[in-house]
């Protein structure tokens, strides 16, 4: 029996260091019967060079200002000539000639819209972030006892649900969340594929991790079921940082990174502002239509 038809949907920007490795992976794929897309958002490090050499079947390139993640990859499928679209960050690199193969075959059942696959830190990721990926992707993931959990670096979905909607191009952050949470909505299931892994990971700088946190709290209002009264200061930034404190701690220990709990703590700090900050702006602007 052949392999189903499917299209792998990249996006990139300025990560040629990590094409260089996601290519070739991709390429060394047993699931043969694939397409290439690729949308790139101004990169300026030689990344369309790499891309070209791989031979996309679409090669789209934007203007960085103009990049939407919703937006591009509604593109993607739009393009796509399959029924199943793989959605590949340009930085979550495949492990093994196996990643492919696990997602494509977990999109076979028709109630299924969306699969995502597991995710490993790079060897130089830091403390606080490689403790993040194992609470969502390691061994007993804490994740599987969330409300909800998707993430989109290395994912699949299906084009017959997707076309009745599509991912919502008013979110600039959490659109994949916000996606699966419509498709659980409609009956259908969501489900983690942990024989697909990718390396991928970010070592991003307290400012950073503040906009990350802000912006995915300003998303979660769209999609928040509790009172609003429920994201407060001493829940969601006091009590919440001293319990990141205390797991963080817990990690690191066990890891034999405890140089790295300051740092971590710090991490935390940030996020956790960010997270009340982000929340009562995307309150404000989803369910009042008052932008600021």
């Amino acid at each position: 029996m052949s392999d189903p038809s499917v299209s792998i949907i990249l996006r990139s920007f300025n990560e040629g260091w990590a094409l260089r490795d996601t290519l070739p992976a991709v390429q060394a794929q047993d699931h043969r019967n694939w397409e290439l897309i690729v949308i790139d958002s101004g990169s300026t490090d030689g990344s369309p060079d790499l891309i070209r050499r791989a031979a996309p079947r679409h090669f789209i390139q934007i203007e960085h200002r103009d990049y939407n993640p919703s937006r591009v990859m509604n593109l993607g499928m739009q393009l796509a000539r399959s029924d199943f679209g793989i959605f590949l960050n340009a930085d979550a690199t495949p492990r093994n000639n196996g990643w492919l193969r696990p997602l494509v075959a977990a999109l076979q059942d028709p109630r299924t819209a969306a699969v995502f696959g597991r995710q490993v830190p790079r060897p130089d990721c830091d403390a606080v972030y490689a403790h993040d990926y194992e609470r969502c992707f390691g061994p007993g993931r804490e994740s599987a006892r969330w409300d909800h959990f998707f993430s989109m670096a290395s994912s699949g979905i299906r084009k017959d649900i997707w076309s009745r909607r599509g991912f919502l191009e008013t979110m600039q952050y959490s659109e994949d969340d916000e996606y699966t949470r419509w498709c659980r909505a409609q009956g259908y299931g969501i489900e983690y594929v942990p024989e697909s892994v990718v390396m991928h990971s970010h070592n991003y700088t307290p400012q950073q991790a503040y906009r990350r946190s802000y912006g995915e709290a300003r998303a979660l209002a769209a999609v928040w079921a509790g009172r609003p009264a429920e994201v407060n200061w001493p829940r969601t930034v006091l009590l919440g940082w001293l319990n990141d404190a205390r797991r963080d701690l817990a990690f690191c220990a066990r890891m034999r990174r405890l140089g790295e709990w300051p740092h971590a703590i710090r991490i935390r700090w940030h996020q956790r502002r960010a997270r009340l900050a982000g929340f009562r702006e995307g309150w404000k602007f989803y369910r009042h239509g008052c932008p600021t």
